[in-house]
């Protein structure tokens, strides 16, 4: 099942980057980034709220918290860098470095989650760094 919400992620990602293109056009990147934001914010609390899960906050550990707003300021840094780069560059050369951002995962969890390198995950970073730079240069 994990396969299906990937596969669906990487199709609204896709619809994400073309429909953001058109839209930041004549927007500040940081106004769209925060407009964007707030949609997400909705959509998110609305799923919270749907399938009733909003009674798990108060059992989030410390740790998590600290995890969960890390990452939270991660995507934010990701977000406002991603729409500059789309609204100065093309969507066709600034989609393939942001989707780097696999090899780099990759490489933190070999590093500090102590996954499993295998001979496959080498080869499929190369060939994800190879493919960048064939589709940028």
């Amino acid at each position: 099942m994990w396969l299906v919400f990937a596969l669906a992620s990487a199709v609204f990602a896709a619809l994400t980057s073309i429909l953001a293109k058109v839209g930041i056009e004549g927007v500040n990147s940081n106004l769209a980034t925060a407009l964007r934001t707030c949609i997400v914010l909705a959509m998110a609390w609305g799923m919270v709220f749907l399938t009733n899960a909003q009674g798990g906050i108060g059992s989030i550990s410390r740790k998590s918290w600290i995890f969960l707003i890390l990452s939270g300021l991660a995507t934010g840094a990701s977000w406002l860098c991603y729409y500059k780069a789309l609204q100065i560059g093309e969507a066709s050369k600034v989609v393939p470095v942001d989707k780097l951002s696999v090899v780099i995962t990759l490489v933190l969890a070999f590093v500090f989650l102590h996954e499993k390198v295998t001979t496959k995950s080498v080869i499929g970073c190369l060939l994800i760094g190879a493919g960048t730079l064939l589709m940028v240069l």
